[in-house]
């Protein structure tokens, strides 16, 4: 009598780079010698498979094709066990050996899962190079060794005892090296110089023989952290750094580009910095070193950093065919500025301060999450435009467009006022020139402050302004 017999499910974990590993499955039945055995795995592609006596190769998913292996007389043994050759994170997975009788009827199933490891390679930015391992044995002369990312670009290439540079994807020529006399050593790492973060992915390392079959392979992942820069609210500059040793033609392209939207901060062309190229909100507001194609000097100076420049810049180096030389990532925090008051001060002021030269028809508008605090356009305030709860609170300074002093009053600050506020300025098209955050924080009132000497100190207000915006909770707060 025969039995349909389910196993626990036991787990299988090896380091990428292994020649191979086994899927363990053995049969608590006899079987018989007609039945047929299958692997898969979890999105149901055949792995192996054996029937009428013989291995399947036909019936396999390309995926597996050459990698697997069963024993010999596995129905007689009952040792069903899959040998699966180098093995790669891709291979991470939950396989089913599954047992049917010459009728298709299932006599036993048996799970394995497999979790294959990457090894991980970290380094800071700015290091000069940095080393993906992989040892094995001694190999043969007629042996193929060959790099790749994730993308399936070639990295490095190593064939007929010597490298192939003409083989390389163009972002990773003259940036790599291997060991002389790699196939009698066995050592296969790779040096990849002058990495950024742009390198941060999964590399693979596959070695063929004579007739482009795989011998073995492995992978690593690599991780470059990107450059943190932090500055204060109110610095004059701040500096995003990037230098290199690497040697840059004479007629390369530097850009300097912000991730978020895309947006043009500096570009370096043809000698000369390109000043109409940038977009407007860094327009005399950025600058680069002199002969920074021979020093290798690329850093970026970011003239009156605000909380608004809170981004991740990338700058890239082109050849004259717009090849991609060199790439980094420098992530900028600037702080909010903080304000702080005691409650009952008559004012409290935002500050915001710019030497850019702002447009005569510019547009200022100060915000919270709640509405408009204060809006200055063509040339005057405009209080219908404010949320009531800031009617006759908030002042601004004259002729703010050509002082650059956009610095925001506020009157009688309470508790309710803790917020953070943002100044934008708008070009008359809509485009935003600036911005900058505040964050006020009124400290509270002592305990024998009451409602009356509050409302006794706004003098200037009518009682149902303060009521109703300011002293009763309303949808604003």
């Amino acid at each position: 009598m025969l039995f349909f017999v389910v196993l626990s499910v036991p787990q299988v974990e090896v380091d990428s780079g292994v020649e191979s590993v086994q899927l363990i499955c053995k049969a608590k039945v006899h079987l018989p010698e007609d039945a047929e055995v299958g692997w898969t795995d979890s999105s149901h592609r055949k792995v192996h498979v054996y029937e009428n006596g013989s291995d399947q190769p036909g019936e396999q998913d390309q995926v597996y094709r050459d990698r697997t292996k069963m024993n010999e007389d596995l129905l007689k043994t009952g040792d069903l066990s899959l040998t699966l050759k180098y093995p790669t994170e891709r291979d991470t997975n939950t396989y089913t050996c599954t047992v049917y009788s010459r009728e298709g009827k299932v006599l036993m199933k048996n799970r394995v899962q497999l979790k294959v490891k990457v090894p991980q390679v970290e380094v800071d930015p700015g290091v000069e190079s940095v080393q993906l391992p992989f040892t094995t044995i001694h190999l043969p002369k007629d042996t193929k060794v060959e790099w790749m990312d994730k993308d399936n670009r070639k990295v490095h290439v190593y064939e007929n005892g010597s490298d192939q540079p003409e083989e390389q994807h163009q972002v990773y020529r003259g940036r790599t090296k291997m060991k002389r006399n790699l196939l009698k050593t066995g050592e296969l790492s790779l040096t990849l110089k002058y990495p950024t973060d742009w390198d941060t992915k999964t590399y693979s390392c596959s070695v063929y023989s004579r007739w482009k079959m795989i011998r073995m392979k492995t992978q690593v992942e690599l991780k470059v952290r990107v450059h943190e820069v932090e500055a204060n609210p109110g610095m004059e500059s701040v500096q995003l750094p990037f230098n290199t040793t690497l040697h840059l033609p004479e007629d390369a392209k530097v850009e300097w580009m912000e991730n978020r939207n895309n947006r043009k901060v500096h570009l370096y062309e043809n000698g000369s910095d390109k000043p109409a190229e940038q977009h407007q909100g860094y327009r005399d507001r950025t600058k680069m070193n002199e002969d920074l194609l021979k020093t290798g000097d690329l850093s970026l100076t970011l003239k009156q950093p605000t909380d608004w420049d809170n981004r991740t810049y990338t700058c890239t180096v082109y050849s004259r065919e717009g090849n991609i030389l060199l790439r980094k990532e420098v992530l900028l925090t600037v702080r909010v500025p903080q304000v702080e008051v005691d409650s009952g001060v008559e004012s409290v002021q935002l500050p915001f301060n710019t030497t850019l030269q702002l447009p005569e028809d510019a547009k200022v508008e100060w915000m919270n999450i709640y509405g408009k605090v204060h809006m200055y356009e063509n040339g005057s305030d405009q209080p219908e435009e404010q949320h009531q709860a800031y009617r006759d609170r908030t002042k601004m300074n004259e002729d703010l467009l050509k002082t650059g002093d956009l610095s925001l009053t506020l009157k009688y600050p309470t508790e309710r006022d803790n917020r953070t506020y943002t100044c934008t300025v708008y070009s008359r098209e809509g485009n935003i020139l600036l911005k900058r955050k505040v964050e006020l924080k009124v400290r509270a009132e002592s305990d024998g402050f009451d409602e009356t000497m509050r409302a006794a100190s706004v003098p200037h207000q009518k009682e149902s302004d303060r009521s109703s915006s300011l002293y009763t909770p309303v949808d604003f707060y």
